[in-house]
């Protein structure tokens, strides 16, 4: 086996330096240089470990390393997340740090699509795959399916980023909003998310447990619609074979509908239902306490499915999109509220007869704020889609104030939580190094956010009555350049609530750090036994 796969690297390498030495285009040839220098470099290590014996994988035990290593990956990429974002925050306030020597690759519209991808995609998508093997394993009594298949998702999943950035920061990107990364990367992820949903689907296929837990369904949703979603959106015809250019399938109000059909989406299933089905697991066993209603969780799983779906039209009120199709995203958006509160009065009520916990624990403090913020954004976007309202708040930063509060608040927060439960249970700790600094980690986070959100509100109502501003001849007041001056303020409050957020995650991986370094370790048993 060893040298089949010796020869499959070679041949990835071969190709990779053959397309460098035709490359058309910068992000192109360091792309090639990239999968070049990890394929020789997987060729070596494989060739090294020709001649050891090959152990069997124990069967009856959970796959718990490919987790840890997704726990490592998800600190990482979030701390590196968080400060692009803090970075960028203060380059519109003070726009000197777009440097005039860096020739452009470190200005606000290179590294806002490396900090979007770097937390959404990189931070929430490593805490959604290690959370979605450690859950699947869990509560099905079964080793993950398909042996070091789920190595290649880890690994095929970080190539994913790092192509991704690098192409960002050389200005390779299919220019849409969430400023998707070149044509060949999607292919490549296509591949690693087929490969993602297979361990996952398998591993509830060769389930020892009956039942399927509700978190299942929750991130099983999450992997099949991201994957719909990703490869109708970028739907693309490459202009060459040896460069990143292409041309999209879709065009005008096509493609527009096709990305927010995608944008919202990615946001209903990639960023909700994937944390959901992390919340519906972590915040019972956290609490030790069951899911307040089982039921319930049905009835929100059914009703955020099939709602969601229908939502990405309400970004698009007064443009060329019919206006029936709008009207329908902000009808589905508005209905949309009531079983994302049935979810959000579900998280919050599992603490039925464990409420001291707030006092004590401050992982599930962590856990329930994020719930509330969940709560609050799943409110504050069906307001929002409505047409009056959106008038105002369109294309300003109360649309920033209102994103960053869910992911900020709601995914990330729960990502943490889930963070600190699982690095002593991997690690066979005894518990975490400093509840202390755990402490310091949510008021630092959630000042921050509360910093964050309440300077975008602030500025966006603003911005927005500002541009509506006329006087008696009907002629607009302010000029656009007023506004942004008139933002400056709030800019200010913005990077600073960034710089505790990224304080508070930092403090986390010291803490995290130290839990494994210094931590006293206990005997665990990590056979696969009867659900949990």
């Amino acid at each position: 086996m060893n040298y089949f796969k010796m020869a499959i690297l070679g041949i990835i390498a071969l190709l990779a330096a053959y397309a460098a030495n035709y490359a058309r285009d910068a992000a192109y040839l360091v792309n090639a240089l990239t999968v070049m220098v990890v394929a020789a470099g997987l060729f070596i290590w494989t060739a090294r470990r020709t001649d050891e014996p090959v152990k069997a994988a124990p069967q009856n035990e959970y796959m718990d390393d490919v987790i840890r290593a997704g726990v490592i990956a998800t600190a990482f990429w979030g701390v590196v997340g968080f400060a692009a974002g803090t970075f960028i925050a203060f380059q519109l306030a003070f726009p000197a740090l777009n440097f005039d020597w860096a020739q452009g690759y470190a200005n606000f519209g290179r590294l806002r699509p490396l900090h979007t991808s770097a937390v959404i995609f990189a931070f929430g998508g490593n805490a959604l795959i290690a959370s979605s093997f450690y859950i699947v394993q869990r509560t099905s009594a079964a080793r993950l399916w398909g042996g070091n298949l789920a190595w290649f998702v880890f690994w095929g999943f970080q190539l994913v980023i790092v192509l991704a950035a690098t192409g960002y920061l050389l200005g390779a990107t299919q220019g849409k909003e969430y400023a998707e990364p070149e044509w060949y990367v999607d292919w490549w992820l296509t591949i690693v998310w087929v490969a993602y949903l297979a361990v996952f689907l398998g591993t509830i296929i060769k389930r020892r447990e009956k039942h399927i837990y509700v978190a299942n369904w929750f991130l099983l949703s999450f992997i099949v619609t991201v994957a719909m979603l990703h490869v109708v959106n970028n739907l693309s015809i490459p202009v060459s074979i040896f460069g990143s250019k292409s041309v999209q399938v879709f065009a005008g109000v096509q493609d527009a509908m096709t990305q927010w059909w995608y944008g919202h989406n990615a946001v209903g299933f990639f960023l909700t239902a994937g944390f959901l089905g992390m919340m519906y697991y972590f915040v019972p066993k956290q609490a030790e306490r069951p899911v307040f209603s089982y039921k319930l969780s049905i009835i929100h799983f059914w009703a955020l499915i099939f709602l969601y779906i229908w939502a990405g039209p309400h970004h698009l009120h007064y443009t060329a999109l019919p206006d029936w199709a709008s009207t329908l995203g902000m009808v589905f958006s508005i209905i949309l509220w009531m079983p994302s509160w049935g979810g959000m009065i579900n998280g919050l009520m599992t603490l039925s007869g464990a409420w001291d916990k707030l006092r004590t624990d401050p992982v599930i403090r962590m856990m329930v704020i994020s719930i509330g913020f969940y709560g609050m954004s799943t409110f504050e976007g069906p307001m929002m889609s409505i047409k009056a309202v959106n008038s105002l708040s369109h294309y300003t930063d109360w649309t920033i104030g209102h994103v960053h509060s869910g992911a900020l608040g709601w995914n990330g927060m729960i990502t943490f939580g889930a963070l600190y439960f699982l690095v002593p249970k991997l690690w066979n700790r005894e518990r975490l190094y400093s509840l202390s600094m755990v402490n310091w980690h949510f008021w630092l986070a959630t000042i921050g956010i509360i910093l964050y959100a309440a300077a975008m509100w602030v500025s966006g109502i603003m911005e927005g009555l500002m541009w509506r501003e006329v006087d008696a001849q009907g002629f607009l007041v302010n000029s656009f350049a007023d506004t942004v001056a008139a933002k400056y303020p709030m800019f200010v409050v913005r990077g600073l609530g960034g710089v505790m957020y990224l304080a508070g995650a930092v403090i986390m991986c010291v803490n995290l750090w130290k839990t494994v370094t210094a931590g006293k370790e206990v005997q665990t048993n990590h056979a696969a036994v009867p659900a949990e």
